[in-house]
Parts: C-alpha cells; sequence; structure tokens
C-alpha cells in the first residue's frame, strides 16, 4: 500500500492541545483543509475554523467514521494523549483511543494516511552517549511508554491488515511557543511570577536530552501525511544533545529576570523519560526530506515571548 496523492481533509485528534495546534497550523498554511476534533472547544477566537467535539476514547467508532465520510477525510494524524497520571488514564489515551481510531479509520471507502505522533520513550532507557535508530528493539520503562508504545504497534499491526495507512513517529522532548506542560512549561511559569523578594527556584537535574521544537514536529507531520512511508516508524527530534541546564540558561537569558529573582539547585534525574535521550534522525531525512529548522536559541526564546501573551490573558 502507498500513500498516493492525498488532497483531502485532514482530521487532527487533539487538535486544542499544544502539539495538535502546532499540526493544525501547520496543514492550515499548507493549503490542507482541517478538521479539528478535540474533547474541549477552543477559544472563541477561532470560530470559522470546521471542530467536532468528541471524546475520540469513549466514542462509537460509526458515529466517527461518519465525520470522517461527511468532511471527505484522507488523513488523520493523532496528536492527543500526553504525560497522564495514572495506568488508566494512560490506557485510555494512549491506547483506547486509537483502538477506536483505527475501527473508525477501517469503516471508511479507502484507508485513510494514520500519522500516529508516538514517543522516543517508546524506546525505554537509552544508553548515555548513544543515538537510538528504529532498529533498536523498544523495550519501555514507564506506564506513559508502554501505552504509547502499544498504541504504536496497533496502528503498525492494522497497516499490515490494510485497514490504514499508517506510519508512526516517535517524538522526543518538545519546545517552543505553547509550551505548558513539562519541567520547561514549569520553569516558564515561575520565571514570570519571580521578583527578587520571592525568587523562582528553578531545580536542574544532570540530565541531557534531544529537544525538538514542537514547529519543526508539526513540519514532520507536514511531510510524512504524504510521503510513501507506509508501515514505517521514524524518529523525529534535531539529533543533537543538550544539558538540561543549558536549556535552563537560554530560559533565564530570555527571560532577563532582574538580579536576585532566580535562583538553581541542582538534583538527581527524577523523570519518567530517564536521563539521556538522543534520536538518529537519519531516516527522517531520508524518507521524508525532512530536518529540522528552528534553532534551540530560538525556539525557547519564542517560547518565552508566547508565555507572555498568555500571562497577560489570563491576568
Amino acid at each position: 500500500m502507498t500513500a498516493g496523492p492525498r488532497t483531502g481533509a485532514v482530521a487532527v485528534i487533539g487538535a486544542t492541545g499544544w502539539v495538535g495546534g502546532a499540526v493544525t497550523a501547520a496543514f492550515g498554511r499548507a493549503g490542507r483543509p482541517v478538521v479539528e476534533v478535540a474533547r474541549r472547544r477552543r477559544p472563541p477566537d477561532t470560530a470559522g475554523r470546521r471542530f467536532h467535539a468528541l471524546d475520540v476514547a469513549a466514542a462509537d467508532p460509526a458515529e466517527l467514521a461518519a465525520l470522517f465520510a461527511e468532511a471527505d477525510v484522507d488523513t488523520v494524524v493523532n496528536a492527543a494523549g500526553g504525560w497522564v497520571t495514572g495506568a488508566a488514564e494512560n490506557e485510555r489515551a494512549h491506547v483506547r483511543l486509537v483502538e477506536n481510531l483505527l475501527a473508525a479509520c477501517a469503516r471508511t471507502p479507502r484507508p485513510p494516511r494514520l500519522v500516529q505522533i508516538g514517543s522516543v520513550h517508546e524506546y525505554g532507557p537509552l544508553p548515555a552517549g548513544t543515538a537510538v535508530d528504529e532498529v533498536r528493539a523498544p523495550n519501555p520503562g514507564s506506564v506513559y511508554a508502554r501505552t504509547k508504545l502499544a498504541g504504536a504497534e496497533a496502528v503498525l499491526r492494522a497497516t499490515r491488515e490494510g485497514a490504514v495507512d499508517g506510519v508512526v513517529l516517535r517524538v522526543v522532548n518538545l519546545c517552543g511557543p505553547g509550551a505548558a506542560a513539562g519541567f520547561l512549561g514549569a520553569a516558564v511559569r515561575l520565571l514570570r511570577a519571580a521578583t527578587p523578594d520571592r525568587p523562582a527556584e528553578l531545580t536542574v537535574a544532570d540530565a541531557h536530552r534531544d529537544y525538538l521544537d514542537v514547529r519543526d514536529l508539526a513540519g514532520a507531520v507536514l511531510a510524512a501525511a504524504t510521503a510513501p512511508v507506509t508501515g514505517q516508524v521514524i524518529n523525529v527530534g534535531r539529533g543533537e544533545v543538550v544539558p538540561v541546564s543549558r536549556l535552563i540558561d537560554l530560559l533565564v537569558a530570555a527571560a532577563a529576570p532582574p538580579p536576585g529573582a532566580v535562583r538553581r539547585r541542582t538534583a538527581p534525574v527524577d523523570s519518567r523519560g530517564g536521563d539521556w535521550t538522543l534520536a538518529d534522525i537519519a531516516r527522517a531525512a531520508r524518507l521524508l526530506g525532512w530536518r529540522p529548522q528552528v534553532e534551540l536559541p530560538a525556539s525557547i526564546k519564542d517560547m518565552w515571548n508566547a508565555s507572555r501573551t498568555d500571562h497577560l490573558e489570563r491576568a
């Protein structure tokens, strides 16, 4: 099975999330009509977009298939899920949702291209100093990683059976405008409230990570939507590793707090992602013609600047 030309609508699952929003914007700029699907509606300032409030993890697959047919959807992007808490919620967000989505896709006249946004953590903890490639056997070490892997394997299995035309992108940690979760999102919130009288206490772990701007991820998804990559697993990252302390340095430089408004301390790594991630992205370059474009200093600066707008809107 090959993708072939696809010019119909793109359904983005989890469209109101940070990643989903970036993906939606990328397809919009490319001129593809987008159907946004999420549990919660976007704010009113995005009126005019085609939006369906639907909990895909709980939906009847027939209802979702009817939505796809009515909107002439031929491409689906699963941008739902994330670092949720508890085994049941991870199962719901990363396995049950994918199963319902696949059941809906199986009811369509032509198998749609399904881009599953997975995680580098599906590989499990990585040896320091190594770059993981796609031939490495997954060995997930957390409930998040195990359920993300289960969802990815379901997509690959359905692709082999001809129900979908699927591709899995295994993505590294993300940064960039709109980031709210994770340690970077927490650091932004602390810095926004920091004063010399009430300094931000930033805890920096001795970890090294591959970080990618969310807009670069959206570019990879856009490429994967039409490339002849059926049944492939493709790593998406910068292909570079940086100390977490370097990210904090960039964030503090962007924030430019007054003297005495920031205190730092080091602590052991306490993360579901381990202390080392680095992706080999040669396959993405070869099969998708994709390489990251946004340098980390620009990504972190844009993240800080975007957070100012969010901060003012909440004030």
